[in-house]
């Protein structure tokens, strides 16, 4: 698959004359729980030329591609990319943190440097509380939920609680992030035992869920909900993301 994604990658690059900068995979292969039929969702970052830049209008500014092979490539554009950067997007903060790399240039590590500045605790925090709750009202709130849904819960509340004990951008690797956090040693194995299921088993896969652990699962989200709002909130000087938009376009760095 690398050599299909390296393949794909150049001719999007070619036929819509762009450089692409970084490129990662995303979902639950960086996520460290895929199945065996998980799909590839490829995220990528790319500039375009100066004379791009220097038009009046806004032009599209993103790439969406879909492959055979289960190969899912989708692009921001790097101006684009910026200014979610500067909004604490937590996908973007993800893609930058992912293990599975296609493309490495120098932008990827500048960025991850300056995550630090601009991780917005309340920001990220609110992605990842509303991702479990959506998750939770609908497909884990029944006694035998998708065991591909019930990790889109579990990721995010453990998420909630990295930024809760640590004020940092979590982990995008699910085992980093579970290191990384007090949890009851009861609940870890609980998590790791069915992440062992998970990663043998179809997408389409059910789980029994016991309702205690359902109220477990319940009530770690209301605690989670409980301390959004006591997290602080800030923003990154942009002057610095100003600076690396023109040296990437102007220098081609």
């Amino acid at each position: 698959m690398r050599d299909a994604i390296a393949t794909a990658l150049q001719q999007l690059a070619a036929e819509h004359a762009v450089r692409i900068l970084h490129a990662c995979e995303s979902g639950s292969r960086a996520w460290g729980f895929a199945s065996p039929d998980s799909d590839y969702d490829v995220r990528f970052l790319y500039a375009h030329d100066l004379a791009w830049y220097l038009r009046v209008r806004d032009a599209r500014d993103t790439i969406e591609c879909m492959l055979p092979g289960d190969l899912d490539l989708s692009g921001w554009e790097l101006r684009k990319a910026l200014r979610l950067f500067a909004k604490s997007n937590a996908a973007l903060f993800e893609h930058l943190g992912s293990g599975i790399v296609y493309v490495d240039g120098a932008l990827a590590g500048r960025l991850r440097a300056l995550v630090p500045e601009f991780f917005d605790p309340i920001a990220v925090a609110n992605h990842y509380l509303g991702t479990a709750r959506t998750m939770l009202t609908d497909h884990v709130d029944s006694a035998q939920p998708n065991l591909k849904k019930l990790f889109y819960v579990l990721r995010p509340l453990a998420a909630l609680t990295w930024i809760e004990q640590r004020c940092t951008m979590p982990p995008t690797a699910f085992e980093a992030l579970l290191a990384g956090i007090d949890l009851p040693p009861e609940r870890r194995r609980w998590i790791d035992e069915l992440r062992g299921i998970k990663v043998g088993v179809s997408e389409r896969a059910d789980v029994a869920l016991d309702p205690r652990a359902r109220a477990w699962i319940r009530a770690w989200f209301d605690h989670g909900a409980a301390i959004v709002g006591t997290l602080p909130s800030r923003r990154g000087p942009t002057a610095a993301l100003d600076a690396l938009l023109a040296d990437v376009v102007l220098n081609g760095r």
